[in-house]
């Protein structure tokens, strides 16, 4: 099934168009398809009381009109904007304006430790001092264990005068480490001492016995009849209540991954959630009727224009039927399928197959949230369990404005999962059901209604106080309390735009600042718009920063290898012949496509971060730029039709060294090697119509493959799905993607070895790339807590990928922001925007002309 990104993703893929830029700092990974619909206007702010919580949601206001209100051209939200609950980017940035952050970072990405008196650090030649709400200091312990000891400001206070104390981030540690925390955190996946014993409500040792039993009744299957290890009403509730509550969740968690990163099309399916889990994963389409055949022009293979009869359909309006069950809703009337309709359409498709409905999976597998809710079910029934553990030991409270959370291991990435946001426990939570002695933490475990009544008015600390959300506007005021001084800006509203009115609204005067797609078109309107032709001017300013992502191409270590061995030599030449081939029409294609808004890379890493190669580094090289026998393919004074000459000749050499075999008289191979084709496939999600960065790298290789016997098929599909199934299924050969990325650049979840499609892991290991050096490496830089030792590490893991010649990185394109120059003080924003400082960062200095 998983109908997985329709034709939406083919743009995501291709380009990762849409860029949540307009907040201060993203760390997610943007995998948002360009925003082209409008989803129904929702109507106007909505109020949330919470009888259990001493203070009420503040009664939307509209601000008056004012000279001073700086409006920023957003893209569409759903009205979720909590600071646990958000799906969507931009709902996030609509709660983060009014929220502080426990750790914040520098303009290169790096955690600052030491907020309450400040850091500075220099960056482009300009010392710049950081500080933030709190200090904290890491403890890295004989036993290995690490404490993270935290330290807040004791003069925070929140936007209604309540001081800020460490019971409001205990608060908030809490809520997000529920068993019931469905939002997109993941902070309860942090190795945090007594994580795991709270969410199950176990110790380890119960943990242990019911795992093993719950693995036990997966070997047996659901038809089990000895019931030694267990008992008959264990299997039965294990295979009925158990699996069916599993099964809930594991549909849920697709939803939510399709709500996060394509919630810009929320509106296509009536902003039914669930609609849209279900029409990006392939399970519900717009109802069409037949009209009848008719005759239409199509080009057949020989390229020839032809008269054929064709059924041609019509969409029923509102309607959407289900591709398996064939159940109709109707959308438009308010007819919204449920989380339980999602996953029986599931059911109905694959059975009770575990392995099969893993192949659905957004990221966790079916058994495994079968395997928990078992656990945590039935673990403390046993007569050994002691009762219901209800705190984390690990989360410690040392003062009024002080805590230290253990993890059991260091990591690299824990310090910014700590990055959190101090959302208030007297609004959010209950403060009479808070008394950290007692365990309890604002809330029953168990049931964050309360917190969830509070998700479209936030409440924080942050530098403005929102005020209401109406016909697609979101209105702030400046917050007077804000701990860096009262904002110079009295209102801020962020307007709901399409992004082909984002420029227009800009020269119009409607915009002041916003985020248009950063095309050609673009560019050269911008350049008009402004009478010196230039990117900035007189009438916009622009600011571009580096994605926070790379494009690349793909090769299957498994699916193109020599002999059935992805690890041997033969096969890894076997792929540099095509790397090189790729990799020598990078820059000539990128810059057709991109122009200066991206440049070629020659790493597999996004060179926004710090752990990128730069090309003064020791052993810094152009990508598959040597031969077979090491030397260099390319020399200084080549033209472009040399170089690909060169690399023609060079990739006939990789050919021949893996075992194909050479003609000298045609000029061509004959044949192949056991295991390896003379005819390879690479899919490139373009939709149809060649439209993507790469396209043109492909046919300049299919072209030169041609010429020497290997024919190169270039799969363009119109619909992206065939891309998705084929490198999830682990069958792909070649392909053409894009990666997000992490501040941090952990490499774990992409390269390590037991994240191979298949393997139980993240299934994100798409290259079947397996090398127990690189799995060292990965691991040991991930447990360093020294930067330029994992620095080094890092370099080392990407010559290893490389070497395996799996991956081919191709461009890393810009993102922008623009202002209006006429009414932004420019002189006023943050200097020096980068991919982790956006404009945003210092927002309380801005002010308008």
């Amino acid at each position: 099934m998983k109908g997985k990104t329709k034709k939406i993703l083919a743009l995501a893929l291709a380009l990762l168009l849409i860029f949540a830029m307009l907040s201060a700092c993203k760390n997610e990974d943007d995998t948002t398809p360009e925003d082209t619909t409008q989803p129904t206007d929702s109507g106007g702010g909505t109020t949330d009381n919470n009888n259990s919580s001493n203070q009420g949601t503040p009664d939307p206001i509209t601000p008056e009109a004012d000279p001073q209100t700086l409006v920023v051209g957003y893209s569409f939200f759903s009205q979720k904007f909590s600071p646990f609950f958000s799906r969507t980017a931009y709902d996030a940035d609509v709660a983060a304006m009014t929220q502080i952050s426990l750790l914040g970072n520098d303009r290169a990405g790096n955690i600052i430790l030491n907020g309450i008196e400040g850091e500075t650090i220099p960056y482009n030649g300009t010392d710049y001092t950081y500080t933030g709400p709190a200090n904290v200091n890491i403890v890295r312990n004989n036993d290995e264990t690490v404490d993270y000891n935290i330290t807040l400001r004791d003069d925070l206070v929140f936007s209604d005068g309540v001081p800020v104390t460490i019971d409001d981030l205990i608060f908030c540690m809490y809520v997000l480490s529920d068993p019931t925390y469905d939002g997109s955190s993941t902070f309860y996946s942090l190795p945090i001492e007594g994580m795991v014993n709270y969410r199950t409500g176990v110790t380890s040792e119960i943990f242990d016995k019911y795992e093993e039993l719950a693995i036990g009744m997966i070997e047996a299957g659901e038809d089990n009849t000895n019931f030694t290890d267990w008992t008959e009403e264990q299997q039965n509730l294990f295979w009925g209540m158990y699996y069916d509550a599993a099964g809930i969740k594991f549909t849920q968690e697709i939803i939510d991954y399709c709500v996060e990163n394509y919630g810009a099309y929320l509106g296509v399916v009536e902003n039914s959630e669930v609609a849209l889990g279900m029409y990006v994963w392939g399970f519900l389409d717009p109802k069409m009727i037949e009209l009848g055949e008719e005759e239409v022009e199509v080009e057949n293979e020989d390229g020839e224009i032809e008269l054929v009869m064709e059924m041609q359909y019509e969409e029923v309006e509102g309607v959407w039927v289900t591709a398996v069950t064939e159940t109709e809703y109707d959308l438009g009337a308010g007819q919204e399928p449920t989380v339980l309709d999602y996953w029986n359409e599931i059911l109905e498709a694959y059975g009770r197959d575990m392995d099969d409905i893993n192949y659905e999976s957004a990221g966790t597998a079916m058994q495994d949230f079968l395997i928990n809710g078992f656990i945590s079910g039935e673990g403390p029934k046993d007569p050994d369990a002691g009762g219901e553990i209800t705190n984390i030991t690990g989360i410690r409270k040392t003062g009024p404005y002080s805590c230290t959370v253990r993890t059991t291991v260091y990591e690299a990435t824990t310090i910014y999962s700590l990055a959190l946001q101090i959302a208030p426990l007297h609004y959010y939570g209950n403060p009479n059901q808070y008394n950290y002695d007692n365990d309890m933490f604002g809330f029953p475990k168990g049931d964050l209604s309360i917190v969830r009544n509070h998700t479209t008015v936030p409440v924080g600390a942050g530098a403005y106080k929102f005020l209401s959300y109406e016909a697609g506007v979101v209105s702030y005021e400046a917050n007077p309390l804000y701990y860096k001084g009262e904002p110079h800006i009295q209102f801020i509203r962020f307007q709901e735009v399409t992004d082909g009115d984002k420029l227009a609204g800009i020269v119009a005067g409607s915009l002041d600042i916003t985020d248009p797609s950063f095309t050609t078109s673009a560019v050269n309107s911008i350049k008009e718009y402004n009478s010196n032709g230039e990117l900035s001017g007189d009438m916009i300013t622009t600011s571009t920063v580096d994605n926070l992502g790379y494009g690349y191409i793909g090769i299957n270590a498994i699916t193109v290898s020599v002999d059935g061995d992805s690890s041997s030599q033969a096969s890894r030449d076997l792929r540099a012949g095509f790397a090189t081939l790729y990799a020598v029409y990078r820059d000539t294609v990128t810059n057709s496509y991109y122009g200066d808004r991206a440049s070629t890379i020659q790493y597999p890493i996004s060179n926004t971060s710090w752990a990128a190669p730069k090309p003064n580094d020791e052993g810094y090289r152009v990508a598959y730029s040597v031969d077979v026998d090491g030397n260099n393919i390319y020399t200084a004074t080549m033209t472009e039709r040399e170089k690909a000459a060169a690399a023609l000749q060079a990739a006939i050499g990789f050919f021949q060294a893996a075992g194909y075999t050479w003609d000298d008289a045609s000029g061509t191979f004959t044949a192949a090697p056991a295991g390896a084709k003379l005819i390879y496939e690479v899919i490139i999600p373009a939709d149809g119509v060649g439209d993507h960065p790469a396209y043109g790298i492909l046919t300049a290789v299919k072209e030169d493959l041609a010429t020497i016997g290997i024919t190169l098929e270039i799969n363009d599909p119109a619909n992206s799905n065939v891309l998705w199934q084929a490198i999830e299924s682990g069958e792909a050969e070649m392909w053409t993607a894009a990666w997000g990325a992490t501040i941090d650049p952990d490499m774990y979840q992409i390269y390590h070895s037991s994240n191979i499609v298949g393997r139980g892991g993240t299934n994100s290991n798409h290259y079947a790339i397996t090398d127990d050096l690189l799995d060292e490496l990965i691991m040991e830089a991930r447990l360093s807590d020294n930067q330029a030792y994992r620095r080094a590490t890092y370099k080392q893991c990407l010559d290893i990928i490389m070497d395996w010649a799996v991956e081919v990185p191709n461009y890393q394109r810009q993102n922008a922001i623009i202002f209006s120059s006429e009414r932004v003080n420019f002189s006023t924003v943050t200097p020096d925007i980068t991919t982790f400082w956006g404009w945003m960062s210092e927002i309380e200095l801005i002010e308008m002309n």
